[in-house]
């Protein structure tokens, strides 16, 4: 009887650490905030009234159940390229398995839409935006007010179209856009403003930060989990896979072929009209089709990844290992293809959503606060300082708590306050009509508090 009470004690503690581990306990979740958005033409931020990030987080033997709107804690739009949705309750659950095993067989692509999910509820969908090469009428086919691709959809067309340059213009400062109201990224969610080389100005009205800010110095956060089950971290990881080698960059092992001409296909820098929501005349350089790509493998190099852009390798959250995906970026931090997932699964991959949960359950609520040790681990940063007209206060981890932002004289006295949600990175103070002189900048969590001072020059 002994024995046989010890090993069911024994199986329920496996059940249980595995039942709380990063799949259950990586979501941020709010029941009471909302989100905010903006519209063209006006820098001010509005609310949605709807709820960010996830709002419950439900547990069985095999699987975890997320119920999420979509929406960001970050600001969303405005989308300038015609695009008339913008990001909506998508009222959705989400069934992910809590054991994801690799697939075996045929590979299976990636498909237009959800592939994934990131941990704040926003979607995931692969390099396509569903455009594609139409050779019988030599114009792009597929889109809004475009001609209809011969043979079938978009995606079974020789040349593919890329989101990411060809959709430049409708991404937000969070390198997102919504599809039918559904908000996503196709890439690396971290803002356009905080990549060493920006590429486009959409911040410098509307302002937003992103899920996360890259950091080069420690391993990128766990941001969120494929259809397959298995987890995404951002840019930077440990050289080797076995948790060893220094933090670098993890790289793309996809690079452009030495190519001057695509069969069947659009002459290189061919410039044509876009037409659709983007609209416009697009140069179809080489980069602007997914087929422009080939996979080149890296043996013995292992902060390269495979054919479905991850590795298996050791993870902060994942000590004995994990296969995981790379939100993958190049030297500039500027996303680079196949930016998350693709164009292959790893794992099994199915369709996550469901329409309800058809099983008992066990309800994660999220609430642990950070340990003292924790967050006197997090890195922030403020800058500039000195400063003449803006504060950025910059949490270099990604947030799983709000923190209250305040801006004190020297006497002690409140000037400004902010907060960074869960979810966010960033917060500012406009300090244009400031006074010059020494000033303090706390930073408090539910419990614990920084301090850092900071210079305003007049």
């Amino acid at each position: 009887m002994k024995k046989a009470l010890l090993l069911f004690s024994f199986s329920l503690a496996i059940m249980i650490c595995h039942a709380q581990g990063p799949a259950v306990t990586s979501w941020l979740q709010n029941t009471t905030e909302t989100g905010s958005y903006y519209m063209e033409g006006n820098s001010t931020a509005m609310d949605n009234e709807i709820l960010y990030n996830c709002q419950k987080v439900e547990y069985s033997t095999d699987f975890v159940y997320v119920t999420t709107k979509g929406i960001p804690a970050y600001p969303t739009g405005p989308f300038l390229d015609g695009n008339p949705s913008q990001a909506s309750d998508q009222d959705a659950i989400y069934k992910m398995p809590l054991l994801p095993v690799e697939n075996t067989g045929n590979a299976i692509a990636t498909n237009p839409g959800n592939i994934g999910v990131f941990i704040n509820g926003v979607s995931l969908f692969d390099y396509r935006d569903g455009v594609a090469w139409n050779p019988n009428t030599g114009a792009l086919c597929g889109g809004p007010g475009n001609p209809t691709c011969p043979g079938g959809p978009a995606a079974q067309q020789d040349w593919n179209r890329d989101a990411i340059p060809a959709e430049m213009a409708g991404f937000d400062c969070s390198k997102a856009h919504p599809a039918m109201g559904n908000y996503h990224h196709h890439q690396n969610p971290s803002a356009f403003k905080l990549d060493l080389d920006v590429v486009s100005d959409i911040c410098n009205l509307y302002d937003a930060d992103g899920l996360y800010a890259i950091d080069a110095t420690q391993h990128s956060p766990l941001i969120g989990f494929a259809y397959d089950g298995f987890p995404i971290y951002g840019a930077y990881g440990n050289k080797n896979a076995d948790g060893t080698g220094g933090i670098v960059r993890i790289q793309s092992s996809y690079q452009l072929k030495n190519i001057t001409t695509r069969p069947n296909g659009p002459d290189v820098d061919l410039v044509v009209t876009a037409g659709g929501p983007n609209g416009g005349m697009q140069t179809l350089s080489l980069g602007y089709f997914r087929e422009d790509y080939e996979y080149v493998a890296h043996p013995g190099e292992e902060d390269y990844l495979d054919e479905h852009n991850g590795r298996f390798c050791v993870t902060p959250e994942y000590p004995n290992g994990t296969y995981a995906y790379f939100a993958t970026v190049d030297e500039n931090w500027n996303s680079a293809y196949p930016y998350v997932v693709g164009p292959t699964f790893y794992g099994e991959a199915e369709d996550r959503k469901v329409n309800n949960i058809n099983e008992t359950t066990t309800v994660y609520d999220g609430t642990t606060s950070l340990s003292k040790i924790e967050f006197e681990q997090i890195n922030i940063t403020i800058f500039p300082n000195p400063t003449a007209d803006l504060i950025a206060i910059q949490i270099n981890d990604l947030a799983d708590e709000d923190f209250q932002v305040e801006l004190f004289d020297m006497n002690g006295k409140l000037v400004k306050q902010s907060q960074i949600n869960k979810g966010s990175t960033i917060a500012y103070f406009d300090t244009e009509t400031m006074y010059g002189g020494t000033y303090v900048v706390k930073i408090s969590s539910e419990q614990y508090s920084t301090s850092k001072k900071v210079v305003i020059t007049k």
